[in-house]
């Protein structure tokens, strides 16, 4: 019989991967009118799962979110981007938790920068050409953007999940 800690974190986990998933599909009506620019949604269940859980869940949530969306909503292709992306920031967002003074804000900026950075490597060595570097300003600005508005609205939600138990 599984102890009752390890289910409740499969129910969470459910819970945030279903969250993350309705917001990645809301994302999909959105329009930026800028290739490769999202507001980022889903990414607000990724940054709460961060200051309420380990890191493995977190890592766990994320890739099936992706994946499930990759399949869902946009395809092979996105789903290799955002996997690179997700993975980078999730990686950045983690250790700037851990080991630096950043306030929720602040790792959500630095999640949707690396985010960005990693997609545009990943798509100049898929095209074979640094010139897809000239779109590294309008990418910065849109994660710092990105980042800013999933870290408040973060700040807004970790209280109320708290709040519901849903921290392990």
């Amino acid at each position: 019989m599984p102890d009752k800690t390890h289910v409740k974190a499969v129910v969470v986990c459910g819970l945030m991967i279903a969250a993350a998933m309705i917001c990645s599909y809301l994302e999909s009506f959105i329009p930026i009118g800028l290739p490769g620019v999202k507001p980022g949604l889903a990414n607000l269940v990724v940054l709460d799962c961060i200051w309420l859980m380990d890191p493995l869940w977190v890592v766990m949530i994320m890739t099936v979110r992706i994946v499930l969306s990759g399949f869902m909503f946009s395809g092979m292709s996105a789903m290799l981007y955002s996997l690179a992306g997700g993975i980078v920031s999730l990686t950045v967002m983690l250790i700037a938790k851990k080991h630096t003074k950043l306030s929720m804000l602040g790792v959500s900026i630095m999640g949707g920068v690396s985010h960005n950075i990693a997609q545009l490597i990943v798509a100049a060595s898929v095209v074979r050409t640094l010139a897809v570097l000239s779109y590294l300003p309008v990418l910065l600005t849109a994660g710092a953007v990105a980042g800013t508005i999933v870290g408040l609205a973060g700040r807004q939600i970790l209280p109320l999940l708290k709040k519901s138990g849903i921290d392990f």
